[in-house]
């Protein structure tokens, strides 16, 4: 059978293909009220800076992935293909592959965490573990506690989501937890419960500080006694340096139920495998469970069955403490060039591990402004403000040590200390401040 010619559309090649900027219009009418609040990620944004070889980036999070060995990617690839080509690329169950849970369970217990196989659940990365802790309890409006600084990946998750963040400062301890009683008590008076309380405790992510175990207890117990959820984010608690670990929250919890926990092998194996878990009360893990279908109905089950064979092969402890060696000098590295390169009023935080140093420049230096300053002198790095949600951070920055060589390193930071020295002059000569020499 024939059918006769159908008559072909033009299809509008060049400029004609391009909407003009008048023609967004159209769609304003049809977003939905939460999408004029979402707010992108700031790595996201200076991601591109990352394929400029020109530029020495000191903004993403770049775990170090050169150290893997390529024998090891071969072989663990040759076997998926000789015994697990049809399932890796067939649909997984939305929790994750059991085989996969059961050793999550085993890399908790490295740290001292107990937990269930049905306690897990894995997610696509890190990122969906906070994603989906926020979009499982947080209405419109709701209140949510956070560090401030707070992880700058999960600000665009409470403006998704439209939480009413409040801050809780740190120290060189960590999360005031003192100051998240006062907030309890001040939101009661006002009429208003925290829906939950997100933290990093170990080697905050932009903080670089730790949790003392003093406040991990108290925190712990204002928690239970007035029924505080607690998101706790730990992707890296393995990056450890130097000290000695301290306990969970998870596990000083004691399975009364207060906790959520998040993890990830983004930093202890490779970012691209896009894994990461949640360990929930069933509750809680059922209703994630139900979010989770409705994004992406599993994660990868071709980047879960190279974790398993991975684990189950090959010591991922060992290559965590490579991973290490590497990290310490570098963080040395930074830590050596900032004393070198920065004003003698900028004031920064010396982490134990992880992979961010907090640095905090004089007070009228707008680190926003800086960053354009920064990148004429071919490096980048976080503002700051990327950490709040309510304008705080305009002085500070976010340095990454993870990602470049040590020597990179130093040269990023001399010429970050350029740019940082010319823009507190010019506060000074114009009369704004800007701090000493």
């Amino acid at each position: 059978m024939t059918f006769p010619d159908a008559p072909r559309a033009s299809t509008p090649t060049g400029a004609e293909s391009a909407l003009s900027p008048g023609d967004s219009a159209r769609y304003d009418e049809r977003f939905a009220s939460r999408a004029s609040g979402i707010v992108s990620s700031a790595m996201r944004d200076l991601m591109s800076l990352s394929e400029r070889p020109e530029i020495i980036s000191l903004a993403g999070g770049f775990p170090n992935t050169e150290s893997f060995q390529r024998a090891t990617f071969d072989e663990i690839t040759e076997i998926m293909a000789r015994d697990h080509l049809a399932s890796s690329l067939q649909y997984g169950p939305t929790e994750g592959l059991a085989e996969l849970r059961e050793l999550i369970v085993e890399v908790m217990a490295v740290e001292g965490l107990s937990a269930h196989v049905d306690d897990v659940m894995v997610t696509s990365g890190g990122q969906q573990a906070i994603d989906l802790s926020i979009r499982t309890f947080v209405d419109p409006g709701d209140v949510v506690l956070a560090e401030g600084p707070t992880y700058p990946g999960a600000v665009p998750c409470f403006t998704t989501y439209e939480a009413d963040v409040v801050h809780i400062p740190m120290d060189e301890d960590g999360l005031q937890v003192d100051l998240v009683e006062e907030a309890l008590d001040r939101l009661a008076a006002e009429g208003r419960a925290p829906k939950l309380l997100y933290t990093i405790p170990n080697f905050h992510n932009p903080g670089g500080v730790t949790m003392s175990l003093e406040r991990r207890r108290r925190l712990v117990d204002i928690a239970q006694r007035r029924e505080l959820l607690i998101i706790e984010d730990n992707p890296y608690g393995q990056i450890r340096f130097e000290g000695e670990p301290l306990p969970s929250l998870w596990e000083l919890d004691g399975g009364s139920g207060w906790v959520v926990y998040l993890s990830t092998f983004s930093k202890i194996l490779a970012p691209g495998v896009r894994v990461g878990w949640v360990a929930a009360p069933a509750p809680v893990l059922r209703k994630m469970n139900l979010g989770k279908q409705a994004a992406d109905l599993c994660s990868g089950t071709v980047t879960q069955r190279f974790i398993i064979e991975y684990l189950s092969r090959y010591d991922w402890q060992d290559h965590v403490a490579r991973l290490n060696d590497i990290y310490r000098g570098r963080r040395d590295a930074m830590l050596r060039a900032l004393d070198e390169e920065f004003p003698a009023d900028a004031r920064w935080t010396r982490p134990s591990g992880g992979l961010f140093v907090w640095a905090e420049l004089p007070e009228a230096v707008d680190t926003r402004d800086l960053l354009a300053q920064a990148i004429a002198r071919e490096v980048a790095f976080v503002p700051g403000a990327a950490a709040f949600l309510n304008g705080q951070g305009r002085n500070a920055m976010r340095l990454n040590f993870s990602g470049v060589p040590e020597a990179t390193i130093s040269e990023g930071v001399r010429r970050l200390g350029e740019a940082v020295h010319d823009a507190v002059e010019l506060h000074r000569a114009l009369g704004l401040g800007g701090g000493s020499e």
